[in-house]
C-alpha cells in the first residue's frame, strides 16, 4: 500500500510540474519593443508591462531599450548613441520573435527615435503594429521651426523643430501594418503653444489606421491608456 502511496504521489507531482511549465512557457506573439521618452527610464513602462503580462507575455517578450542623457532633456537628439540602444532592441526582439513579427510602442521622443531606428535598417515590414503615445511626428511649436530659434540639440537638426532634416526624414513613411497614436488636446509638453502643426496634431502619424484621445497630460498618456496599447497590438 505504501508503494502505491509513492507512486501516485509521484505521478500527481510529475503532472503538477507539467503543468506548471506549459503556464509559465508564453504564448506565441509577437515580441514588443516599447522605447521611452526624453531623460526617462525604461521603468516609464511598468504600468504597461503589468498590463501586457495580465493579457499573457513574459518578460523575454518584452524588450525596454535605456537611452539618452537622464538629467539634460535639452542634450538628446536622434544621434547614433541615442538610436543604437533602439535599434538593438528591434534586432534582438526579431530574432527572437516566435511569429516573425515585432510590435513597437513609443513615448514622446521615443516614438520619433523609433520612427528614425527602424527607418535605418528597413525594419517596416517586421512590425506588425506601431503604436505612438504622445509622439511629435511634425515636430513641436516650442522648438521653432528650423532652423531658426534653435537653441538645443533636442530642437536641432537632428531634433523636433518643425521641419528639421529629422522631422523631415520621419514624415510619410510607416513603420508597421497598423499605425496608431494615442493623443491628448492638453498635453502640455507636445501641445506647449499649440497641438498644431500645418493642421494637424502633432501626434498624429501619417496614414495612421486610427486615433485615440484622451484628457491625460503628456505622461498620463503613458501609464494610463495601458488598456488601449495592449488592445492595439492584439486586434
Amino acid at each position: 500500500m505504501f508503494k502505491k502511496i509513492v507512486s501516485l504521489y509521484r505521478v500527481v507531482a510529475a503532472v503538477s510540474m507539467l503543468g506548471a511549465a506549459m503556464s509559465a512557457q508564453a504564448a506565441c506573439l509577437d515580441n514588443v519593443v516599447l522605447v521611452h521618452g526624453n531623460t526617462a527610464y525604461p521603468s516609464s513602462w511598468n504600468n504597461t508591462v503589468s498590463t501586457l503580462k495580465g493579457r499573457g507575455y513574459v518578460d523575454s517578450q518584452l524588450y525596454r531599450p535605456s537611452w539618452g542623457s537622464k538629467t539634460c532633456a535639452a542634450c538628446n537628439a536622434h544621434t547614433a548613441s541615442n538610436l543604437d540602444p533602439v535599434k538593438t532592441a528591434l534586432r534582438n526582439a526579431k530574432a527572437a520573435s516566435c511569429t516573425g513579427k515585432i510590435d513597437v510602442i513609443g513615448h514622446s521622443m521615443g516614438v520619433t527615435l523609433a520612427m528614425k531606428a527602424i527607418n535605418d535598417i528597413g525594419y517596416a515590414g517586421y512590425v506588425n503594429s506601431f503604436v505612438g503615445v504622445a509622439g511629435a511626428q511634425h515636430g513641436l511649436n516650442s522648438c521653432g521651426v528650423y532652423p531658426y530659434n534653435v537653441v538645443t540639440s533636442t530642437c536641432g537638426s537632428a531634433g523636433l523643430s518643425i521641419n528639421s532634416p529629422l522631422i523631415n526624414s520621419v514624415r510619410g513613411k510607416r513603420y508597421g501594418t497598423k499605425m496608431y497614436s494615442i493623443k491628448s488636446w492638453i498635453d502640455e509638453v507636445v501641445c506647449m503653444g499649440s497641438c498644431y502643426v500645418y493642421g494637424s496634431h502633432t501626434s498624429n502619424i501619417d496614414s495612421q489606421n486610427a486615433s485615440y484621445d484622451f484628457a491625460l497630460g503628456h505622461f498620463g498618456l503613458q501609464t494610463s491608456t495601458t488598456s488601449t496599447q495592449a488592445n492595439l497590438l492584439m486586434n
